[in-house]
């Protein structure tokens, strides 16, 4: 288990690492493109995904539709080698920097990151 900030400044100015998980276990993560600054996925951490992440250098999350733990890449070759973690302030959101293998894409669909629509006029439109 991770430490418990000891209050509100030890969370937000302290060097304690003290994820803040939701009441289903879960923080967000969002992979990011360690070379380009590009936001690759967001993803799902429960306790086990951060720790794993921490103790390999590779992301593992937890996705909720399959309620199973997953290490990104296992099947699809395109694993995220991770090169530093941070956390918001609030200790409430995980940023990974990763550098991805495979084909170097992120996205389960076949896009390198899973940001590749934006909405226009209202609808959904595909974006480079």
């Amino acid at each position: 288990m991770f430490s418990t900030a000891p209050d509100t400044e030890g969370l937000e100015r302290g060097s304690v690492v003290a994820p803040r998980f939701d009441a289903a276990g879960l923080i967000a993560a969002i992979a990011q493109h360690a070379d380009t600054g590009e936001v690759l996925m967001l993803a799902w951490m429960n306790d086990e995904a951060l720790r794993l992440t921490l103790d390999t250098g590779e992301a593992h999350y937890f996705s909720r539709s399959r309620n199973a733990l997953w290490k990104k890449g296992e099947t699809s070759g395109q694993l995220q080698v991770v090169t530093e973690i941070r956390l918001d302030c609030d200790q409430d959101a995980v940023l990974l920097k990763v550098r991805p293998q495979g084909d170097g894409g992120a996205c389960h669909v076949g896009f390198r990151s899973c940001f590749y629509r934006a909405v226009k006029d209202g609808a959904l439109v595909e974006r480079p």
